[in-house]
Formats: C-alpha cells, sequence, structure tokens
C-alpha cells in the first residue's frame, strides 16, 4: 500500500525530526553534466528526488523507509556554506588546479538521480549476487531490479561509456548501517576517475590481466593515482604523514587504503586502487588502463571541522549552519549538549538474525533521537541452546532536552515492534 504524504510528515514528526526536515524543496546545485542524468525507470527532475513518495511504493522487494526516503534529494553536497559542500568543493578545487593539462580534463557530476539499477550499482563493478552488499539487510531496494546507490562507484561504467576519460563524482549513497556517532544510514562519497591515454599505456597492450598487473605500465598507473592523492591530502590538511597499505575491491586490481597521521592518531581516509580490466572490458574500454578512488565527505568533514556526531550534518539548527561559510574550514563549536537516556533491552534471537534489521527499526522508531546501540552482552542457553543479546540505546536529541515520557513510549514501540523480527523480548 502506498503511503500517503500525510503519514510520512506525521510519521516524521513523531520520530523526532523537524518540520523543515521533509520539505520538498532541494537545495541543488545546477548539474555541470554535459548529458542529461536520466532515473533507472526514466526521466526525472531534482525537484521530484526529494519527494518521499518516490521512493515508496507496494513492490515486494520495496525496503525503503519513510525516515529514508525523506532524506533523499537534500543535496547537501551542493550547499556552498555547508561542511559536506566545503569539502567537496575543496577537493574539486585541487583536481582542477592538476598541472599539464590534466585537471581541465575532469568533469563534475554532482546532481545525479540516486535511483540506479543492479546492474549499474553491483553487476557492472563485478559484485556477485552473493556479495553481502546486495543483501536487503545493507541495500534499500525499490524493486528488485532498482535500489537507492550504495556508492557513486554506481555511476562509474555509465560514464565511461559515455566517453568521459576523467571525472569526478559526488552524491549522496544510502547502506542500512550501525547506530554510533560516526555512521548514518545516508551519507555523501566522491568518485574520481582518470584514463591513460593509449600511447602512453601502449606497452600493456595484449598482456593477460595477469601480466598486466606485474607490468611497467600498471606500476605507472599506481604511482600515478598514489602521487595525485597524497597531494590531495596535502591540500586539504596540510602537509601529513601518509602511508598506503595493499587492500580488496571487486572494481580495482591492485586495490589500496590511504592512511594519514592527523592529531596524532593514523586516520583511514580513502580507498583506491587501478580499475579492473574486467570493468574497462565492460563498457567496451578493453584497450584502455585508469585509476580510480571513493572517499567519503563526512568522514573527512568530521575530522577537519571537529564536528563530533555525523547526525548534526542533517540538522535544521541554525545554531549549526550559521558556524560554516564557503571555501572556510572553521571548528565547530558545540552549541548544546543535552542530557542523555539510557535504556536497555535484550532478546532471544530468531534463526537469521541481521543486527541491521534491528538498527533500521530503531530509527524508524525513534528516527535521530536514536544516538547510539551498543552491544553489551551475549547469552546462549547451554539446555535449550537458545541465543540472546542486550543492546544499551541511548536516547538524546541535538536540539533539546528529552522527557522520561517520550524516551519510555519509544522504548515501548521498540519493545512492541521486535515481534516483527521474529525477537523474543526478555
Amino acid at each position: 500500500m502506498k503511503v500517503s504524504a500525510i503519514s510520512i510528515a506525521t510519521f516524521l514528526a513523531s520520530a523526532g525530526y523537524g518540520a523543515a526536515f521533509v520539505a520538498t524543496a532541494p537545495r541543488f546545485a545546477i548539474t555541470r553534466s554535459a548529458t542529461p542524468v536520466l532515473s533507472a525507470s526514466g526521466a526525472a527532475t531534482n525537484e521530484e528526488w526529494a519527494n518521499p513518495e518516490r521512493y515508496l511504493g507496494d513492490h515486494p522487494d520495496n525496503n525503503v523507509p519513510p525516515h529514508i526516503a525523506a532524506l533523499v534529494g537534500r543535496g547537501l553536497h551542493s550547499r556552498e556554506d555547508h561542511p559536506i559542500g566545503i569539502i567537496r568543493a575543496k577537493i574539486e578545487e585541487y583536481f582542477k588546479s592538476l598541472p599539464d593539462g590534466v585537471g581541465e580534463s575532469f568533469h563534475i557530476f554532482d546532481a545525479e538521480d540516486p535511483i540506479v539499477t543492479t546492474k549499474q550499482c553491483f553487476d557492472d563493478l563485478r559484485l556477485p549476487p552473493s556479495h553481502p552488499g546486495r543483501s536487503p539487510s545493507d541495500t534499500y531496494y525499490l524493486t528488485d531490479e532498482t535500489l537507492l546507490r550504495t556508492h557513486t562507484s554506481a555511476h562509474q561504467s555509465q560514464h565511461l561509456s559515455e566517453g568521459y576519460e576523467a571525472f569526478l563524482c559526488t552524491g549522496d549513497v544510502y547502506r542500512r548501517d550501525e547506530i554510533d556517532s560516526s555512521h548514518y544510514p545516508a551519507f555523501h562519497q566522491l568518485e574520481g576517475v582518470r584514463l591513460f591515454d593509449k600511447e602512453v599505456m601502449k606497452g600493456a597492450d595484449g598482456l593477460s590481466a595477469e601480466e598486466w598487473i606485474k607490468s611497467p605500465e600498471c606500476k605507472m598507473v599506481a604511482d600515478d593515482l598514489k602521487k595525485t592523492l597524497e597531494g590531495l591530502m596535502d591540500h586539504l590538511f596540510g602537509p601529513v604523514e601518509k602511508r598506503w597499505a595493499d587492500d580488496y575491491f571487486p572494481f580495482t586490481e591492485p586495490s589500496f587504503e590511504m592512511e594519514i597521521f592527523y592529531n596524532d592518531d593514523w586516520l583511514e581516509v580513502l580507498g583506491s586502487g587501478v580499475v579492473h580490466t574486467e570493468v574497462l572490458e565492460n563498457v567496451g574500454k578493453g584497450d584502455r588502463r585508469g585509476w580510480a578512488f571513493g572517499l567519503g565527505l563526512e568522514r573527512l568533514a568530521m575530522i577537519l571541522f571537529e564536528i563530533p556526531d555525523i547526525r548534526l550534518f542533517w540538522t535544521d539548527d541554525e545554531r549549526f549552519h550559521s558556524q560554516f561559510k564557503a571555501g572556510e574550514i572553521t571548528k565547530f563549536e558545540s552549541y548544546s549538549k543535552y542530557p542523555p537516556c539510557l535504556k536497555d533491552i535484550a532478546f532471544w534471537l530468531p534463526e537469521g538474525f541481521v543486527e541491521n534489521d534491528f538498527f533500521e527499526m530503531a530509527r524508524g522508531v525513534a528516527g535521530d533521537i536514536v544516538e547510539n546501540m551498543e552491544l553489551i552482552d551475549e547469552f546462549t542457553n547451554p539446555k535449550t541452546n537458545r541465543s540472546s543479546k542486550c543492546y544499551r540505546i541511548t536516547y538524546r536529541s541535538m536540539d533539546r532536552s528529552l522527557t522520561n515520557e517520550e524516551v519510555d513510549a519509544l522504548q515501548d514501540e521498540l519493545r512492541d515492534k521486535c515481534a516483527d523480527l521474529g525477537l523474543e523480548v526478555r
């Protein structure tokens, strides 16, 4: 049954979201894409992207809840004076400054439809049907073939097939996740891709995949990638110590993770690698070579602006937004710290219990009032072999003090809804 606009608004208000949260007019920048931006099901305007009803429906595979549908289309990365938009602009500024005409070659995509196909998001990037990232416990599906993108890499093959050889792609992405100060089901990524001139890579012609990885041309691509991204980190953080570690991503080979030493700690900042030969072959560019990287804008913004809670990026509180100006990185000054309210909940687990489903249900009940959910105890009955888990839930609003009565009501509702997941509350 289709959810009405009234029921969406009512739900969001009761779940702790402000009235502006459900506004249907996003603040999108005009796309700099030279090609039309189409949704998986047809053309759509930016204004339509901000309509929650677009993501809610009666398809049996649709698992997008109202509180997620209301986040889509807010365009935080396109707001010049928002921390996410400030970081995005600084990254684009750096790439435009790359010498020898490289910077001029980068095309900017920053207003693309968040609905993509399973082919775009998974198949084109070598994520098999069995990959855990394709599970409904990790991904928000609209139908069996369309979803809210889980990464901006979902647009990579499309742009490569359209002929773009160097581009940056920024957008909001969606994943079911744990609940704490650094995880949120909606966040922002920036993807970068660069292909190398055929003549420069001529020595790699005719190589097998195994031979390519060991070739001097592959090393040339990897070295250029690392040099470029090290320069990006210096541009954002100032000169910092860096280190690289080998990693694994299905769509790059070899793959690398970068860490920087900042504020006396090693911090993971991005993943990257040489574009996998199969990804290029799938878009008719098996004779080309290049690199790709992806990073989380919230991750960088939390470090640079010293923002302690990821929920703050989505607040409508002017005390947050008034602290930031386009082009400037300033330390966030906390304007309030309302007291937390802690509640425990324990239940017997059914077969096939998935933690993310429980977290998603809690977000559906309490919205952003849920600050943290921590597993504090596990128990298996030696006689019945039944397992139990106990979670400590931190309820705290960023904007006001909560009353015991409203927290008790949320906790009671959560306990009642546990039955929907087959959980038996203890």
